[in-house]
Protein backbone atom coordinates (compact mmCIF):
# COMPACT_ATOMS: atom_id res chain seq x y z
CA UNK A 1 0.00 0.00 0.00
CA UNK A 2 1.31 3.39 -0.86
CA UNK A 3 -0.21 6.76 -0.38
CA UNK A 4 1.11 10.08 -1.48
CA UNK A 5 0.53 13.61 -0.37
CA UNK A 6 -0.39 16.35 -2.76
CA UNK A 7 2.51 17.29 -4.98
CA UNK A 8 4.32 20.52 -4.19
CA UNK A 9 5.91 22.73 -6.79
CA UNK A 10 9.31 23.99 -5.70
CA UNK A 11 12.23 25.71 -7.40
CA UNK A 12 15.54 23.90 -7.87
CA UNK A 13 18.85 25.06 -9.29
CA UNK A 14 20.44 22.98 -12.05
CA UNK A 15 24.23 23.25 -11.93
CA UNK A 16 26.94 21.69 -14.04
CA UNK A 17 29.86 20.90 -11.76
CA UNK A 18 33.15 19.39 -12.97
CA UNK A 19 34.39 16.20 -11.37
CA UNK A 20 37.32 17.26 -9.24
CA UNK A 21 38.86 13.78 -9.08
CA UNK A 22 39.12 13.56 -12.85
CA UNK A 23 40.84 16.93 -13.15
CA UNK A 24 43.21 16.16 -10.29
CA UNK A 25 44.01 12.74 -11.78
CA UNK A 26 44.77 14.32 -15.14
CA UNK A 27 47.03 16.78 -13.33
CA UNK A 28 48.95 13.92 -11.69
CA UNK A 29 49.33 12.15 -15.04
CA UNK A 30 50.66 15.36 -16.60
CA UNK A 31 53.06 15.68 -13.64
CA UNK A 32 54.38 12.17 -14.29
CA UNK A 33 54.82 12.99 -17.97
CA UNK A 34 56.68 16.18 -17.03
CA UNK A 35 58.96 14.16 -14.72
CA UNK A 36 59.72 11.70 -17.54
CA UNK A 37 60.53 14.51 -19.96
CA UNK A 38 62.73 16.31 -17.44
CA UNK A 39 64.51 13.08 -16.55
CA UNK A 40 65.49 12.22 -20.10
CA UNK A 41 66.39 15.75 -21.16
CA UNK A 42 68.86 16.11 -18.30
CA UNK A 43 72.48 15.08 -18.49
CA UNK A 44 73.86 12.19 -16.49
CA UNK A 45 77.47 13.24 -16.60
CA UNK A 46 79.70 13.31 -13.59
CA UNK A 47 79.61 16.69 -11.83
CA UNK A 48 82.94 18.40 -11.36
CA UNK A 49 82.28 19.47 -7.78
CA UNK A 50 80.99 16.23 -6.25
CA UNK A 51 82.12 13.38 -8.50
CA UNK A 52 78.64 11.85 -8.21
CA UNK A 53 76.42 10.48 -10.96
CA UNK A 54 72.76 9.91 -10.13
CA UNK A 55 70.97 7.15 -12.06
CA UNK A 56 67.96 8.03 -14.19
CA UNK A 57 65.56 6.18 -11.89
CA UNK A 58 66.65 8.20 -8.89
CA UNK A 59 66.34 11.47 -10.79
CA UNK A 60 62.87 10.44 -12.00
CA UNK A 61 61.77 9.62 -8.46
CA UNK A 62 63.01 12.92 -7.09
CA UNK A 63 61.35 14.88 -9.88
CA UNK A 64 58.15 12.91 -9.34
CA UNK A 65 58.09 14.11 -5.73
CA UNK A 66 57.75 17.64 -7.09
CA UNK A 67 55.81 17.33 -10.33
CA UNK A 68 52.99 15.02 -9.16
CA UNK A 69 51.79 17.27 -6.29
CA UNK A 70 52.13 20.36 -8.48
CA UNK A 71 50.06 18.66 -11.19
CA UNK A 72 47.50 17.61 -8.57
CA UNK A 73 47.17 21.18 -7.30
CA UNK A 74 46.97 22.66 -10.79
CA UNK A 75 44.29 20.15 -11.80
CA UNK A 76 42.23 21.08 -8.75
CA UNK A 77 42.71 24.77 -9.53
CA UNK A 78 41.51 24.27 -13.11
CA UNK A 79 38.42 22.45 -11.80
CA UNK A 80 37.66 25.33 -9.40
CA UNK A 81 38.00 27.89 -12.19
CA UNK A 82 35.74 25.83 -14.47
CA UNK A 83 33.16 25.56 -11.70
CA UNK A 84 33.15 29.36 -11.27
CA UNK A 85 32.73 29.82 -15.02
CA UNK A 86 29.95 27.22 -15.18
CA UNK A 87 28.16 28.84 -12.23
CA UNK A 88 27.16 31.68 -14.56
CA UNK A 89 25.04 29.26 -16.56
CA UNK A 90 23.05 27.96 -13.58
CA UNK A 91 19.34 27.93 -14.17
CA UNK A 92 16.37 27.70 -11.89
CA UNK A 93 13.64 25.22 -12.80
CA UNK A 94 10.31 24.36 -11.25
CA UNK A 95 9.87 20.76 -10.17
CA UNK A 96 7.07 18.85 -8.56
CA UNK A 97 7.94 17.18 -5.31
CA UNK A 98 6.05 14.19 -3.99
CA UNK A 99 6.47 12.34 -0.73
CA UNK A 100 5.56 8.67 -0.87
CA UNK A 101 4.95 6.84 2.40
CA UNK A 102 4.71 3.07 2.31
CA UNK A 103 2.92 1.30 5.10
CA UNK A 104 3.62 -2.34 5.92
Amino acid sequence: MSSSETPQTVEATVRHVPRYGVFMGIGVVLGVIAAIILTFTGSFEESQALDVVYPAGQVFGFLLLWTAPIGLALGGLVAIVLERVARRRDRVVRVERETIIEAD
